[in-house]
């Protein structure tokens, strides 16, 4: 360790909320779990393997099984499900721990080439300690807002199945917005341009897609997935994004491809032919421009804020012989 850094024993656990007080036999022992059930949910949470002698275990990791447990015990969820729920917790905080980590180290050393100093490690660590209590009920109040935006949509889509759709899944836009030559410019910015350039893609989309009334399924670096309740919405969200990237002279154009149909949501995602298509549409649209499927054009003609036009019939990979359409928005 180098002089005058913190212990980094001493800041897990400050980071961890409590001290490293069990191997992973006693965490077993005290939580009444089975040892192989353990050991799916630490590596379903993302959590490294570790010797049974290492101390690396804290009193809110045995809780945290405890509550598994009861979830199994009470007839909730059955093993199976839990692990889903756990990997689901685990992939999504990974990334988010990854993003503050990120953003402590630009704190810590504007130049992400540079070490930083240890009176900025000690500023960062100070930080933590006096206000990591009121960043967590963030996280939950998060979660919380969109819990509720995810059961109402699962509500609505019932009352959709009671109403007579056979399918028993909800009619969905969906649509992908893809940064042009995207290979290209990675290889002329060297690592941190170009995760400025993706940062910023990713950050002015979600933007556009929350405040348009759409919501972000996931983001693929170049690409990101959106979904929308309404054609409307969806026709908003596409025009909206490919217009602001556009306007943006460092980033390359984006395209955008967006279909309506069922879907079929899981895990957060959404799957089906509706996605593969609206996948495939991308691919035909030219930079800055979107394209749809015929279905969302039928939705969209008569509607007097959007133009549509009929292109020539393209062949897709997987779905044979497609109709795309422009769509623009109606000027004069």
């Amino acid at each position: 360790m180098a002089a005058g850094l913190p212990d980094p024993k001493e800041i897990e656990e400050l980071l961890l909320g409590g001290e490293l007080r069990y191997n992973r036999v006693e965490a077993v022992r005290r939580s009444g779990v089975s040892r192989d059930f353990a050991g799916r949910i630490w590596r379903a949470f993302g959590y490294p393997s570790m010797p049974d002698e290492t101390i690396a275990y804290t009193e809110g990791d045995v809780a945290a099984l405890e509550r598994l447990r009861r979830l199994v015990d009470d007839g909730i969820l059955d093993e199976d499900g839990v692990i889903r729920l756990v990997r689901a917790f685990g992939q999504t905080m990974t990334r988010l721990a990854e993003w503050q980590v990120n953003l402590l180290r630009s704190m810590l050393a504007p130049d992400p080439h540079d070490l930083p100093s240890a009176e900025a490690v000690d500023t960062v660590v100070d930080i933590a300690e006096k206000h990591i209590g009121e960043f967590e009920p963030l996280v939950v109040h998060a979660w919380r807002r969109q819990l509720a935006a995810a059961g109402t949509r699962a509500l609505a889509a019932a009352a959709t199945r009671e109403n007579g759709d056979p399918a028993g899944r909800p009619m969905t836009t969906v649509g992908f917005a893809d940064m042009v030559s995207f290979t290209q410019v990675s290889r002329e910015l060297d690592e941190i341009e170009l995760a400025r350039v993706v940062e910023w893609f990713e950050e002015t989309a979600a933007d556009i897609i929350a405040s348009c009334g759409g919501r972000l399924v996931k983001t693929l670096g170049d690409e990101v997935l959106f979904s929308a309740e309404t054609p409307e919405v969806g026709a908003k969200i596409a025009l909206t994004v490919a217009a602001a990237i556009q306007d943006e002279t460092e980033v390359p154009d984006v395209r955008v491809g967006v279909a309506y149909g069922p879907v079929l949501p899981l895990m957060g995602d959404v799957f089906g032919t509706t996605v593969n298509l609206a996948a495939r549409l991308t691919s035909l649209a030219r930079p800055g421009s979107v394209v749809i499927d015929g279905e969302l054009a039928a939705r969209l003609e008569k509607n007097p804020a959007y133009e549509v036009t009929r292109i020539v019939r393209r062949p897709v990979r997987g779905l044979g012989i497609v109709q795309p359409y422009v769509l623009r928005r109606k000027t004069g």
